[in-house]
């Protein structure tokens, strides 16, 4: 088991990674938390393979559980679930001293967060990410949030977790299609580190199958300068911008695909646009959209998508949470491992992304 910290003005918690930690998550959890009741949260998919340890590991460490499980997929982000699950934690009378753990991928995690963050003004929260993208990526940070309307993430709090609990080997039941939506984030992630181990660990990745065999590095490295970049810039006014390399044009298309892209597919599309957008202007450095794309199309990972820079993809555009008054800020690289922000006004937003 490796532990990364997280020391935040408010809060310090750690990271663990490593194979096996799931048959050990009660005992982790009774570590930091003394018995109490807890909400395990979970979803269709990871519920039949992994609840049952975890609320047996629980019970055995003396606490009481309630199960809860939501549809897998995006549309469980949702203020209707919210309500639903305060409701079902009122009838069970938790109290601001219980809590809530996640176990499951970035909707569940995104979805217990904020309900943990909100219900009775914040309780206790723990995560238990089981995809990749959630151990990477979404499980860390304190971001939460569900959806509403047309727009992805936009109700929801910073609200850092007690512990996190990253096992591998959960990833052994994920098909290679979500193997590889995780590895997108993984890849963002490398591309704007400044950590010269980093891109040449992408570098040996040419298959699924060499996601699974490198996964505890690809983690650590993941959650290293995740970890790096939130407790240098906890709640994104500053540095943590640069973590949406990839996420402003993905976003727009994911939503637009309604559920026919999975999250990290549409990262790994708008990692790869944005860069060529950025690379025809002279802002990005020649060949690195390529070299970007040559790692993203190894592990069967799309580039481009028929959605892009259509009139209803401007239209999400415009909708994006990190706009700023008249303009929207795009990350972009100006050579591995060194990001920068680019603000563009809404008004010439389509002449700018027209690279042709």
């Amino acid at each position: 088991m490796t532990k990364i910290n997280l020391t935040l003005a408010d809060k310090n918690y750690d990271v663990l990674v490593g194979k096996g930690l799931l048959a050990e998550a009660g005992a982790l959890i009774r570590a930091i938390w003394q018995p109490r009741k807890v909400l395990i949260l979970s979803d269709s998919n990871v519920a039949p393979l992994y609840l049952a340890t975890v609320q047996e590991q629980l019970v055995a460490s003396g606490f009481q559980v309630v199960t809860s499980i939501v549809p897998a997929g995006e549309a469980s982000k949702s203020l209707s679930n919210t309500a639903n699950l305060y409701q079902l934690m009122l009838d069970e009378a938790f109290s601001r001293t219980d809590g809530v753990v996640a176990l499951g991928g970035g909707v569940v995690g995104d979805l217990a967060g904020f309900v943990a963050s909100t219900f009775m003004r914040g309780i206790g929260f723990i995560q238990i990410p089981t995809s990749l993208l959630a151990q990477v990526d979404s499980s860390v940070g304190g971001k939460t949030a569900v959806d509403f309307g047309t727009g992805k993430n936009i109700v929801g709090t910073f609200y850092q977790p007690d512990l996190v609990i990253a096992d591998p080997n959960t990833l052994t039941t994920l098909t290679p299609r979500y193997v590889a939506e995780g590895y997108a984030e993984v890849v963002k992630m490398a591309a704007t580190s400044d950590d010269p181990e980093f891109w040449p660990l992408i570098e040996k990745i040419q298959t699924p199958a060499d996601i699974l065999t490198h996964a505890t590095a690809l983690i650590m490295s993941s959650v290293s300068f995740k970890a790096q970049i939130v407790i240098a810039d906890e709640k994104e006014s500053g540095q943590r911008r640069f973590l949406n390399f990839g996420h402003t044009l993905g976003h727009a298309i994911e939503l637009l695909a309604h559920g026919d892209l999975a999250h990290g597919e549409a990262v790994s599309i708008g990692t790869v646009q944005i860069c060529k957008v950025f690379e025809a202007k002279g802002l990005t450095a020649p060949g690195i959209s390529a070299q970007i794309e040559r790692q993203l199309k190894a592990v069967g990972l799309p580039t481009t998508s028929e959605l892009l820079f259509t009139p209803k993809f401007y239209e999400q555009l415009l909708l994006d949470k990190k706009n700023h008054g008249d303009h929207l800020n795009f990350v972009y690289i100006s050579k591995l491992g060194e990001p920068k922000i680019y603000p563009v006004k809404k008004a010439e937003l389509k002449a700018f992304l027209t690279t042709n």
